[in-house]
């Protein structure tokens, strides 16, 4: 990952809904849900849930297919996990033993939740 990708997915999720839509859609993998349904669940208008999409979207962090008339939204989780990975690269200082908890915490988090950034 480039720096400039990092820095769009990293200002997307600077703004409390965009960050809400996403940890919503990262809990609903694989499936995604409608734009409709993340709005009505977040209680924010279709109009303005559709503005914070588009930008998700555009920093790669969200995906979006047509369903018949409904547009799903899934989280995009190979960007969270290059995201992340991008900004642990240089992590420890050469030893990987500080990074155990963090990768612990992870994979803690992954089966409790049943979503993953696999």
């Amino acid at each position: 990952m480039k720096s400039d990708s990092a820095i769009d997915a990293l200002s997307a999720l600077a703004q409390n809904t965009r960050l809400e839509t996403f940890r919503l859609l990262v809990g609903q993998e694989p499936d995604g849900l409608p734009a409709g349904e993340i709005a009505r669940r977040l209680g924010v208008p279709q109009n303005t849930m559709s503005a914070h999409l588009t930008i998700l979207t555009r920093a790669g962090l969200v995906s979006v297919e047509r369903h018949s008339r409904s547009m799903i939204y899934r989280a995009q989780l190979p960007s969270v996990r290059e995201l992340v990975m991008f900004l642990l690269k240089d992590c420890c200082n050469g030893q990987p033993e500080l990074c155990a908890p963090l990768i612990e915490e992870i994979s803690k988090s992954c089966s409790t939740s049943g979503a993953c950034c696999g």
